[in-house]
């Protein structure tokens, strides 16, 4: 089953999902499919990072966020990601991928999302997001949280996600 048929089936699923804040989590269920697995049998470590982009997709389209990018000719991108896996996820099982806003900082929104196998957590991820304009440019973080109506008052950066982003920014002036 390729990404696009999931993309299908996530879109047909948020259609009657319950709507949410962008500050909520999203879960997104799924199942290992053949097309997942690598020559050792367990979800090929690029698949992950396929999954995360529809678990934030479906955290966009169910709090409306999606369509209100869309109308401004916004596009979020991934400027850096991490991702730590605990066990293997293999043929047949199920899980679900929850994502919820860690925070905002002036250049960027962060992202946690975790693969949960029957409330064991196999897999974390953190991802750096930025958002462009089709018309060339990016959009300030000031921008996007007033397009958002602002952020939730105990929304607060961790540390260790400041540090991070610090750790793997390359300079401009980076060859």
């Amino acid at each position: 089953m390729n990404l696009y048929f999931r993309l299908l089936l996530l879109h047909l699923r948020t259609r009657r999902a319950r709507r949410r804040s962008l500050w909520d989590e999203a879960r997104t269920p799924f199942r290992v499919t053949l097309t997942d697995l690598d020559p050792l049998r367990h979800t090929n470590n690029a698949r992950y990072l396929a999954l995360l982009d529809l678990g934030r997709l479906d955290l966009m389209i169910r709090s409306g966020f999606w369509g209100d990018l869309t109308r401004r000719g916004w596009y979020p991108v991934v400027a850096a990601q991490t991702i730590t896996y605990k066990r293997s996820l293999t043929l047949g099982q199920r899980f679900d991928l929850v994502t919820r806003v860690l925070g905002v900082d002036e250049r960027a929104t962060y992202i946690e999302q975790t693969f949960v196998r029957r409330g064991t957590v196999v897999a974390r991820a953190v991802v750096q997001a930025r958002f462009l304009r089709t018309a060339g440019g990016s959009v300030a973080s000031a921008e996007l949280l007033d397009a958002v109506g602002g952020a939730p008052s105990d929304l607060a950066l961790p540390a260790w996600v400041r540090a991070w982003a610090d750790a793997v920014r390359i300079s401009s002036t980076a060859g």
